[in-house]
């Protein structure tokens, strides 16, 4: 007996020291999430492609649009080798694709090689790295989850804040310039991401135990799931297909405001191109607190509620911005900070709700599986506005488009966003 008492208490020292230990993995998945978010300042390439090969906006897009896309399609995949592998093998190797991708593309001799290899082979690093520190965070924070995941994955959305103004000084710097730009980061995020994947890991088998004794208060248990669902059961259930929806609306306004971020503040605001790429930077810090910010709503209000938040605050922006946007610099501020916090909130709305629909025991790979919509609205949102763009020769008429689809969502939201029920 006494034994054993000796052991629990061993356990329950051992967690306490994890739980506190924990920590330094959210502040590792931050770092790699920032050497991935530089995708969110690549509207800050768009206009010098445009100049450097002479083609269209939605061309210059390109690019954008096929890394977001491949980016999703990769993750299911990543859950499956998360695991397998455990997420430091698995980060290593969407690593490496990381650089591949970006050096590659720095000897693109047109905006279609450089699609194949930044958008397809750095989508797919980016894809397979992103869902490691998420899995790792999602089981040593089985209570309440979504502000460490929200913290985790923060370092996505301020990426732009740190990476929009280093990409723009060296585009144009002229002994640099736009394809040695590519080169560059390539190298830097390939070594970055290799060396901070040696410390992700998951939890022992025993710790998850550990804590739960640790922890006794009723209301962290109360979130707590109490069903897992293997991929294959949360496909056939209706809140599946109902997160699955309403994630692609929040992440098709807000990535399409990330792709057009930069050419609406020069050509609609009237900011001159510094100014554009400081309001990057801004919009980046709004994208990155809308991640802790909605994880700890998403704690305490449930799904449902946060994302109606979540679509009338699109609504809002997108409104404003289809009425009042042209020549209207301090609008365009508001609107695009409002636009991609709820991006950033839906990156941390959706993982969370992933955990408390489903359950954690099969959450990387039922994640991965979540994470197609935002490939979806990846592709609808850069089709939508730079299609628009070409046709009307203004990017403000797509937000009447985005604030009907944010109508949309809310009703599924509140018809469909339900615990799962077996």
């Amino acid at each position: 007996m006494d034994k054993d008492r000796n052991a629990e208490r061993q356990l329950i020292i051992l967690g306490m020291a994890a739980e506190k230990g924990r920590w330094l993995l959210v502040s590792v998945g931050f770092l790699i999430n920032v050497c991935l978010g530089s995708i969110y300042a690549f509207s800050i390439f768009r206009k010098p492609l445009e100049t450097l090969w002479g083609i269209t906006s939605s061309q210059s897009g390109y690019p954008f649009m096929v890394f977001l896309a491949v980016f999703a399609v990769a993750m299911p995949l990543a859950g499956n080798l998360i695991a397998q592998w455990g997420p430091k093998k698995t980060a290593m190797l969407g690593g490496m694709l990381v650089a591949i991708g970006w050096i590659a593309a720095s000897f693109s001799p047109d905006i279609f090689t450089l699609t194949i290899l930044y958008g397809v082979i750095g989508g797919a690093g980016v894809g397979i790295v992103y869902g490691c520190p998420i899995a790792v965070i999602a089981k040593w924070f089985p209570q309440k989850s979504g502000l460490a995941i929200g913290l985790t994955i923060m370092g996505f959305g301020v990426s732009a804040l740190v990476t929009a103004p280093l990409l723009k000084a060296m585009i144009d710097n002229p002994d640099i310039g736009i394809m040695n730009t590519f080169l560059y980061s390539g190298i830097a995020f390939g070594v970055i991401i290799m060396l901070l994947a040696q410390l992700l890991s998951f939890p022992p088998d025993k710790w998850a135990s550990a804590e739960s004794e640790a922890i006794s208060s009723a209301h962290a248990t109360a979130t707590l799931p109490t069903l897992n669902f293997s991929r294959q059961a949360m496909l056939k259930t209706p809140s599946f297909y109902a997160l699955w929806a309403t994630y692609t609306i929040g992440c098709l306004a807000g990535l399409m405001a990330i792709g057009i971020a930069s050419p609406v503040g020069t050509e609609v605001a009237k900011l001159d191109a510094t100014m554009a790429a400081l309001a990057v930077s801004l919009f980046a810090v709004f994208n990155g607190l809308g991640r802790p910010i909605f994880g700890a709503i998403t704690d305490k209000l449930g799904p449902k509620h946060s994302a109606m938040l979540s679509f009338i605050l699109i609504f809002a922006a997108s409104l404003m911005m289809s009425f009042f946007g042209q020549e209207n610099a301090m609008l365009y501020l508001v609107a695009f900070c409002i636009l991609w916090m709820c991006l950033g909130g839906w990156l941390a709305l959706a993982p969370t709700a992933t955990g408390i629909f489903f359950g954690k025991q099969y959450y990387a790979q039922n994640y991965g599986i979540v994470y197609t919509a935002y490939g979806a609205g990846a592709i609808l949102g850069t089709l939508i506005s730079g299609n628009i763009k070409d046709i009307t020769g203004s990017y403000l008429d797509a937000f009447p488009i985005v604030a009907g689809l944010a109508l949309l969502g809310m009703i599924i939201a509140a018809i469909g966003l339900n615990p799962v029920k077996r």
